[in-house]
């Protein structure tokens, strides 16, 4: 049985475990953090594919536990007018239905499927360097230890020590937003359960849906420089809302109010990417996840595309003849998709063309639904695909 070493306990790192783990791989996850994961107070959407990807890893019912689901989509203009309203991804299905939950509980709940499945995750080691050899790779932690797989996947997220081991010259680039975050259970709204409401405002995209417990969650992206380091780390809930509300009291629309009625619960971050053809893998280590493909959050696709590599990985490992062409058709599998989605959320961040080509092509929801499916061989599909 082959032995796969994995860096992170992330979203990405935990799904390929339990992916790989069904597949008949055995399988160790190596996160450096000392409990869940980074990240834990931001929340995140998974969109109808994330939520089939993890049905293939048998892990619904673990996820539809936590959050609430979203079927419908509201979008409003800079003066509160209703633009649209419309289904949201596959609504009619209760498996399959978007979903929106807090970043740290989902990775909670991951974990803890992971270790219900024999899946060891080791937390507080942080990689320090990986060995590559003929026969193994070896990884050297900070604390003096070391693991040896046969492989070594990289999902340590947007500031990889793998990738930067890897290519040390690809850095994440900048996509042109400052990411706001929040929660407030004091918004006055009324809203109907399971719909999410974008605002087209004059100054910023803004979204928010209410929890059945009448807890609002809202995002906001505003364009403009990135913000630096030292006010990142340092800056304040009330800094943050201090910056954001009188940008949107400009608009007629209930953004400003919720971002007001909200206390402490308020995150941000800059949107950054990974440029497309940056390069995956490297002997017997491969970059999955935003290790890999980051995006900006504007299509909301990070989380979903992460586990479809999950699966997507452990079925060409699984399908493959040996190692190396497995990896080789996995990124042939993967790469045109997830760099489709790093332009189009790029192109949504900038408010603009892209200046760095075309779209990717990307398989259609048919295509999609075929090779998630896990009893697909994927060589079959590819070929199906290839027509």
């Amino acid at each position: 049985m082959a032995r796969v070493l994995v860096i992170g306990g992330g979203i990405a790192g935990t799904a390929t475990a339990l992916a790989l783990r069904k597949a008949g791989f055995d399988v160790e996850v190596y996160e450096a953090h000392p409990d869940s994961a980074e990240d834990l107070g931001a929340f995140l959407t998974l969109a109808s594919n994330g939520m089939r990807a993890l049905a293939q890893l048998d892990a619904s019912p673990a996820v539809t536990a936590l959050g609430f689901p979203l079927t419908s989509m509201r979008v409003l203009d800079d003066r509160g007018a209703e633009l649209a309203q419309v289904p949201l991804g596959e609504a009619a299905d209760p498996g399959l239905r978007y979903r929106c939950l807090r970043r740290g509980d989902l990775n909670a709940a991951l974990q803890a499927e992971g270790a219900r499945r024999g899946i060891g995750i080791r937390h507080g080691t942080r990689l320090a360097s990986v060995e590559d050899e003929p026969g193994g790779v070896t990884a050297h932690f900070t604390d003096g230890t070391t693991a040896t797989g046969d492989l070594l996947m990289g999902a340590d997220g947007l500031n990889s020590t793998v990738r930067r081991l890897l290519a040390p010259d690809v850095q994440p680039l900048y996509a042109g937003q400052r990411v706001f975050y929040g929660y407030t259970g004091a918004a006055p709204l009324s809203e109907p359960e399971a719909r999410i409401t974008m605002v087209r405002g004059s100054t910023a995209a803004f979204g928010y849906a209410v929890s059945p417990e009448g807890e609002t969650y809202w995002f906001a992206r505003v364009a403009g420089e990135p913000l630096p380091a030292d006010e990142l780390a340092d800056g304040t809930p009330a800094a943050w809302r201090d910056l954001l509300v009188p940008l949107l009291r400009k608009d007629a629309t209930p953004a400003a109010d919720i971002v007001a009625a909200t206390g402490d619960d308020v995150m941000v971050t800059n949107a950054t990417e990974i440029p497309t053809g940056s390069p995956w893998r490297s002997g017997r280590t491969l970059l999955i996840g935003d290790a890999a493909h980051a995006a900006s959050p504007a299509t909301g696709q990070g989380a979903s595309m992460a586990l479809e590599d999950a699966v997507v990985l452990a079925k060409s490992l699984r399908d493959a003849p040996d190692t190396q062409t497995a990896l080789s058709l996995y990124e042939e599998l993967r790469r045109p998709r997830v760099e489709h989605n790093i332009t189009v959320s790029g192109n949504i961040s900038r408010g603009g063309p892209s200046t760095r080509g075309a779209a990717a092509p990307r398989p259609g929801e048919d295509e999609l639904v075929r090779l998630l499916e896990w009893e697909a061989d994927v060589r079959t599909v590819r070929q199906e695909q290839k027509g």
